[in-house]
């Protein structure tokens, strides 16, 4: 039996909107010949939208109730058809076919438009890649790269896989990864990611992930893992579905038991069916989704923004989340003759040729005081763990820390290395001559979301493995007053319990490994997926793509605000069919308008959800 369902069910489905908008046509033809009393056939015109309309409706009730005993809202609506084609009501049966499938169509419209923003990203996946192999160019499926093979790429082609630069210029379009506007200068060595376009010079490129795991394919999958019926508010929608429709057949029974007019009864099935406790919930979080898909985020589950919106707490890590997570020269000081800029352009000039994060972040710096000024050292040599020399305007240069230059500290170290601070000491032909001072900074964006956040209602809490004097500096900046640091994972966990316990719902937001555990115990997790690892991706409900923190305000109001979107349609729809049912057992309402009430009804609230697809925030 169960067989047999399925290949009615399969034969129905000839292509969501196209064939509800097929079918809305036909069967609206069909209605108003009724209406105006023509027929070429023997039989009423309303037949015509009972067949299209109706026999899907029927279909799926029948492959519910059979396979999985589940009482929708199907089969209150095909039991209301039954009842008035048995009675000669053969329009309204025809009506309520029609109108139930016009509220389908607004449902799948609805939807597609609010997946239609992230489903982009499934076009732009790359289709092919050009593999080196034994020095013979092969076009083979994007998908089957494997990690380490050697890729060509040619201008305006879309990267295949994840790597790095071996030889060859380039400009990156990274929009659909990190929403950055302007092209990304990419030369040898630098990384590029999956489904990111090449805009002008060919380059050869090594892979360092598979093509099936590529950054783009990562992000489809968390778009496709998105399932608003997922939600808790969704299921307890079906519930009330299933109480409504043991209500509504009692009701129809003493309705006609009391007043002997099978018409009302007839009404009362009609009027009760809860389309729109049913079909406007999930709209609502779906098109949440859409909205939260433009500003960034991919929900995994529509249950994670209903869980946000009874957030009060948020717990940042730092590294990574509210800072850049990579080092930044905030000073430099001379303790001799040699000026500032002097000191920086040497110490730059022997770190060129080193690797190392502090090294690499000198350089950057005296790019941007010096740009288009060429550094030139040699002798270049490196002692890993302590630093590097080199030859440099004729001076012996060493940057390096204290074990490695020798001698006493100077004064106001102590200071900057409580703040966290990383000290690179430069010596030149052997004498100590100042210091470059690094550190995390504080993201651009981060004050101005924490402010906005507060305005919410909602506490910063900052949970941190660093240790305490780089996380009060940075908690000091931006005004954070819970501090925790020197967190390990499970420093992490034990701190979101307590949180919890207090009775307040927290949202942990992190980017690295060590904060999984964290993104999986909250609330609601939230994944840096710009610069997070793959686990903590994994571990999270929710991941900001741009990497980007000034949307988050925004996706806790339009969590809000959906909750009190999907509160206002059960409110309505439920008062709606209360009032239609007395007006049915009054006989005030005939089959006929009682569907046209009840079917409007549906009509608004799915509106009324679709309305947040563009909602915006006035934070």
């Amino acid at each position: 039996m169960k067989s047999f369902l399925h290949k009615i069910e399969t034969l129905l489905e000839w292509g969501g909107v196209k064939k509800d908008v097929t079918l809305l046509v036909l069967s609206g033809a069909a209605l108003i010949a009724s209406m105006l009393g023509w027929s070429p056939f023997p039989f009423d015109m309303a037949w015509a939208a009972i067949i299209l309309c109706g026999v899907p409706i029927l279909t799926e009730a029948l492959i519910g109730l059979l396979t999985a005993f589940d009482i929708k809202a199907d089969v209150l609506v095909s039991l209301a058809l039954v009842a008035s084609v048995c009675i000669g009501e053969d329009f309204a049966a025809g009506e309520v076919a029609f109108i139930m499938q016009l509220g389908a169509l607004l449902e799948d419209l609805t939807v597609a438009k609010a997946r239609a923003g992230i489903e982009k990203l499934v076009r732009l996946t790359p289709q092919t890649a050009r593999v080196l192999r034994d020095g013979t160019e092969t076009v083979v499926p994007a998908e089957t790269v494997k990690t380490g093979e050697r890729l060509r790429v040619l201008p305006g082609e879309t990267i295949p896989a994840d790597g790095v630069l071996l030889s060859g210029q380039t400009s990156v379009n990274q929009a659909v990864m990190t929403g950055e506007s302007l092209p990304v200068d990419k030369a040898v060595g630098d990384e590029v990611s999956g489904g990111t376009v090449n805009l002008y010079g060919a380059f050869e490129m090594q892979a360092t992930r598979d093509g099936a795991d590529s950054s783009i394919q990562r992000m489809i999958r968390l778009v496709q893992s998105a399932d608003a019926g997922k939600a808790k508010i969704v299921r307890l929608a079906d519930r009330w579905a299933t109480w409504i429709v043991v209500i509504a057949l009692t009701a129809a029974a003493l309705t006609w038991i009391l007043s002997g007019e099978i018409i009302r009864a007839v009404t009362v099935l009609v009027v009760f069916c809860p389309c729109a406790l049913v079909l406007a919930t999930p709209t609502a979080i779906m098109a949440a989704i859409g909205n939260a898909s433009r500003h960034g985020f991919l929900v995994r589950e529509g249950d994670a923004l209903e869980r946000l919106a009874d957030v009060k707490k948020i717990a940042f890590d730092k590294t990574g989340t509210l800072t850049r997570g990579v080092p930044e020269v905030v000073e430099v000081v001379s303790i001799s003759r040699c000026s500032e800029s002097e000191l920086l352009s040497l110490a730059a000039a022997a770190e060129q040729f080193s690797e190392h994060p502090l090294g690499r972040a000198i350089v950057r710096c005296r790019q941007r005081q010096a740009p288009g000024k060429p550094l030139t050292a040699s002798d270049f040599r490196m002692v890993p763990g302590q630093g590097v020399a080199a030859t440099a305007d004729g001076k012996r240069v060493r940057a390096a820390n204290l074990k490695f230059i020798g001698g006493t500290p100077p004064d106001g170290i102590e200071s900057r290395l409580a703040r966290g601070c990383t000290i690179i000491f430069v010596e030149l032909d052997g004498d100590l001559s100042g210091y470059i001072v690094l550190s995390d900074t504080v993201r651009d964006d981060s004050a101005q979301m924490l402010g906005q956040l507060a305005r919410l209602g909602v506490q910063p809490v900052l949970l941190t493995g660093d240790n305490e004097g780089a996380a009060n500096a940075i908690a000091a900046q931006l005004k954070i007053r819970e501090v925790y640091a020197g967190c390990l994972p499970e420093d992490k966990l034990n701190r979101l319990d307590d949180i919890r316990r207090s009775g307040k719902a927290v949202c942990m937001i992190g980017d690295g490994v060590n904060d999984a555990p964290a993104l999986r115990k909250a609330d609601v997790g939230i994944a840096m997926g710009g610069v997070g690892s793959d686990i903590a991706i994994d571990a999270s409900d929710i991941v900001l793509v741009k990497d980007d923190l000034a949307a988050l305000p925004h996706l806790l109001a339009l969590s809000r605000r959906m909750m009190t979107a999907i509160r206002c349609n059960l409110a309505f729809s439920m008062g709606l069919n209360f009032l239609a049912i007395a007006l049915a057992i009054t006989g005030l309402l005939n089959p006929v308008a009682g569907a046209l009430v009840h079917n409007a009804g549906s009509v608004l609230v799915i509106l009324n959800a679709a309305w947040l697809l563009k909602w915006k925030s006035s934070i």
